[in-house]
């Protein structure tokens, strides 16, 4: 059955170029492409989607612009196949993508929830190593040599600590995501509050390490530039808090202390500071002083 891959658009119509080109160069042609553009203000992209021949690549255009969570449900509703991907609109599928999702599929069939191994690029497409995805990738997602199913306190837990999931490579059930609704008014860490859904819900997860996708880490992002005004963190302390009390009512006391505590998120905003002081901006500086300094109550 083909790997249904689903790219909600908004950004940089030459990176989606890019992103749909890495699709259609897999090795493995078992896959149905869908890209959902959120009325983005470039008739170019439109043009370039209709001069592609290939019956598997589906070009959807909102009639208005819907905002990011909306149209992460507008793709989900879209997906018709068991194994699903929401690809971000500038990241890059590397050749063997396909390969390894589908088979880890089929090799575990009782898992929701597929990460696979992920390389970071810049802006160019040049391979680059960042201080938080090397904290990320060697000190706060498990080590594994071969595929690894993880679920239950301890997968929260570690998720909660820092979240090291790399969101646009994870490959899902169908039935996971259509079962496991968005939360509004988060959508910069909606993608962490709908794993840990389903992972309070029971879902295993299953880390596959082999090296099969791109992640783009840009200063362009909107998750980096409400970083460093400070807005992100907000939202995200409002996230820990309500996570605190979610894997609490299961008697998750590890994941409870690491909700209350994020103690990576912490230490994201308190690494900013410098440049939001040499930015100037001052209300900036009080928002990641008060995250990176106060904590949540963390329990006894």
């Amino acid at each position: 059955m083909p790997l249904d891959i689903l790219v909600p658009f908004w950004g940089e119509p030459a990176l989606l170029r890019e992103t749909v080109r890495s699709v259609l160069a897999q090795r493995n042609d078992d896959w149905l492409l869908t890209v959902v553009d959120d009325a983005y203000p470039d008739a170019s992209v439109a043009a370039w989607f209709a001069e592609l021949d290939d019956p598997r690549v589906t070009y959807v255009r909102n009639e208005r612009n819907q905002g990011i969570t909306e149209n992460y449900r507008t793709c989900v509703s879209l997906a018709t196949q068991d194994v699903v991907v929401l690809l971000g609109c500038d990241d890059v599928l590397l050749p063997n993508y396909v390969d390894v999702v589908l088979a880890a599929a089929a090799a575990f069939p009782t898992v929701d929830i597929i990460q696979p191994g992920v390389q970071v690029i810049d802006e160019s497409g040049t391979v680059v190593s960042t201080l938080a995805d090397t904290v990320k990738q060697r000190l706060m997602m498990p080590r594994t040599k071969r595929p690894r199913v993880l679920s239950g306190e301890d997968l929260a837990a570690s998720l909660l600590r820092a979240d090291w999931l790399y969101w646009p490579s994870l490959a899902f059930r169908r039935e996971i995501l259509v079962s496991t609704p968005f939360r509004d008014g988060m959508p910069i860490i909606q993608d962490l509050a709908l794993v840990i859904d389903v992972v309070c819900a029971g879902g295993q997860m299953l880390l596959e390490p082999t090296l099969c996708f791109s992640y783009r880490r840009h200063t362009a992002s909107a998750s980096s530039a409400k970083a460093l005004d400070g807005s992100r963190f907000r939202g995200e302390r409002d996230y820990f808090r309500q996570a605190g009390d979610q894997v609490a009512e299961l008697g998750w006391r590890r994941a409870e202390r690491a909700a209350r505590t994020h103690l990576t998120s912490r230490l994201h905003a308190l690494t900013l500071v410098p440049q939001a002081v040499a930015s100037k901006r001052p209300g900036a500086v009080g928002t990641l002083l008060r995250h990176a300094l106060r904590p949540g109550t963390a329990p006894e």
